[in-house]
Parts: structure tokens; sequence; C-alpha cells
């Protein structure tokens, strides 16, 4: 362990129906219940609130949703559940194998929207509506190496659905959380070139240690690609390693913290992933308040600059009236102090860094690992 180591704006919409109704529409849904609105109509925005489930389907890929095991995370994905969250919604995120299919979804009221970048020709033939996922700030995505085409589609311009969806878009745009969570999704964390020095890495040193990754993971419940990519961060799978500080070990554990873990030798590799492992479960455990998969970011992040420094930086969340128990908002706050502050630069990178190392091992583990 290092001790040092995501409506104002203009809405995008392609329907039939004109920019400028829909702006007097979405603004009249300010004044008004939304049930007043053409009432006669059926909104799936009625079923949604009323049925407590918001259902959407995508692509998946790097842009949009990552499965990390049993859970899933992604740019797209956290925006879509940060905005079922805003409806105090559940949200079911599907996937399917390509985007005539998810909109097709969309058609047949299998989904309530789907997340595509399909083109806006083929979505108007469906008589679909769709609007920017960022409400046009492009750049967010294009920074972090992520897809700017991506787009929300629905059935209906005119359902409350499509405009709060729209409206909590462009909201997100101004706050900033919209590129906050673009960052932490940062495609290009790692540069390009990187990725062969790493995957070398990987393929001489993982089959060494694999075995130990993936025993001591099923003990602690985890993933042990997620264990492995903290050690691949941590040493870069040396369990010779040592640090200015004293840290050293494959899983670079202080001399304290090995203590407190039942480690003798932190270099031993199958000590190390063990003493690793118990200490990343205990995070887990201190943070059991924060819903998965949120909840290993919270853990990564106590794992790097230590519980109690988290728990400082969510009071300070708190007294600012915001979710001190929602990762966007923790990691926006280390995001926007990184520069004042060493320790949360180098969380931010570390955290960062795990989940890019998570999804390449995961996916190159079929083929090369």
């Amino acid at each position: 362990m290092h001790s040092s180591s995501t409506s104002g704006a203009r809405l995008c919409l392609n329907s039939l129906t004109s920019s400028l109704s829909l702006k007097i529409l979405a603004f009249s849904t300010l004044l008004f219940p939304f049930h007043s609105i053409n009432a006669s109509k059926s909104f799936q925005y009625d079923s949604v609130v009323s049925g407590k489930q918001l259902t959407v389907v995508s692509v998946e890929s790097s842009t949009t949703v990552f499965k990390d095991g049993s859970h899933q995370h992604g740019f797209g994905y956290d925006l879509a559940r940060n905005y079922a969250n805003s409806l105090n919604v559940k949200l079911v995120f599907k996937t399917v194998p390509d985007n005539a299919t998810a909109l097709k979804w969309v058609s047949q009221g299998k989904a309530n929207f789907a997340m595509t970048t399909a083109k806006i020709s083929e979505i108007e033939q469906k008589r679909l509506t769709s609007f920017s996922a960022t409400c046009g700030d492009i750049s967010s995505l294009q920074q972090n190496g992520l897809n700017t085409k991506l787009n929300w589609v629905f059935r209906h311009a005119d359902d409350p659905l499509t405009q709060t969806a729209s409206g909590f878009v462009c909201k997100g745009k101004q706050s900033g959380a919209i590129r906050q969570l673009a960052s932490f999704y940062n495609q290009n964390v790692v540069q390009e070139h990187s990725w062969d020095s790493i995957q070398r890495d990987l393929n001489q040193r993982m089959p060494i240690y694999k075995a130990s990754f993936k025993n001591t993971a099923a003990k602690y419940d985890l993933d042990w690609h997620l264990l492995a990519a903290i050690g691949y961060q941590e040493s870069y799978l040396k369990p010779n390693s040592v640090s200015p500080t004293g840290v050293r070990g494959l899983m670079m554990l202080t001399n304290s913290t090995a203590r407190a873990m039942g480690v003798s030798n932190r270099t031993d590799p199958a000590q190390s992933i063990e003493g690793g492992a118990k200490y990343y479960d205990q995070m887990l455990s201190r943070y059991s308040d924060v819903p998965l998969p949120d909840r290993n970011w919270y853990a990564l992040v106590a794992y790097n600059m230590g519980p109690g420094a988290v728990n400082q930086i969510q009071k300070r969340i708190q007294a600012q009236g915001k979710n001190p128990n929602n990762w966007v908002n923790l990691y926006s706050y280390l995001d926007r102090n990184k520069a004042s502050n060493g320790r949360y630069r180098q969380a931010v990178q570390y955290v960062t860094r795990i989940r890019a190392y998570l999804e390449h091992i995961k996916t190159s583990e079929l083929v090369n690992i």
C-alpha cells in the first residue's frame, strides 16, 4: 500500500416535434404536474415512477458499460444510474449485441430508453427521439477517449421521462458532473503505447501469481482480477518492490498494516497478496453503506490514503449538503482539489489506473493471460 499513493442548456433533441415546442413543454413541466400534460396519453414516466424501475438498454462498450463480475460500471451506466436515483427508482441495465436491437427494444416498449451510438437517421427511421448523453458537451467525452456520438433514445419526445432525462443531463453538464464522470472513466489514463508494455508484464508475471490471486480472492469473496489490478498498480507484480517511504512487497504494504494483517514477510508474494486482500476486504466493510460497485472505489481510495482521510472528505462533502456515499461526489472532491493536495492527486491516479487495469486484465484474460 503506497503511503503517499457524473434545463437550462440547449436540448439536442432529434424528433418530429420542433425544438422550440419541446423547450416550451420542458419548461412547462417545471410549472405543472407531469400528469396534467396530455393526461389522455399513457406516458412511460408514469409506469417508471409507479413501478419503481427504470429499464435501460445498451451495447456493451468502453463508453457505456463494463461488466465486473456481478456488477456493472462505466460512464454510460453510471450516468443512467444517477438519473434513476434522481427519480428514486431502481435501474435495470440490459446489454444487447448491437444498436439496431437496442432501438427495437425502445420501439417495442421493452426498455424505457436506449443508450446508443446509432446514426440519427436510424433513430428517426424508427420514429424515436434522441438527445446527446452529455447535453452536447462532446469535449468531456473526447478528451477522455470516450465515444462522442453517445445518445439517449426514447420512444416519445413529449413523455416527461424524456424531458426529465434531458434536464438531468443538461444540469449535469452545467454542474460539471458530466465532466467528472467522464474523467473517472478516462480511456486515456494509460497512454496507448504503454499497453504493450503492460501486457508484456502481465504475460510474464501473472501466470506466477494467478493461483494466489484466485485462491485468496475466493477466501474473501473478492474478484481476483481486481486484486491483480491492485497488485499491478502497486508493484507491477514485483514481490521485491520497495518504495522510499518503506512500503514493500507485491501489494506494497506498510510495516504496520502488514503486522495488523498477520503478514510476517512482506516480500513473500503469497503473504503479501493475503495481507492486501484482507486489508481491502476490511475497507469494503468500512463502507458497507456505499452501494456497489461504488464501494469498490471507496475501498480503493481508503487502501491508498487510509480510511481516516476518506472519512474526513465525506464529512466535508456532507457539510456541503451533498451525499457523502455517492462516488461522483467523492471523486469530484478529490479531482477538484488535486492541484493543491498531492495525496488527492495520487488517489485520483491510483483509483483510475486500477479501474483501467481491471478492465484490461479481465478483457485480455481469454486471449493472453
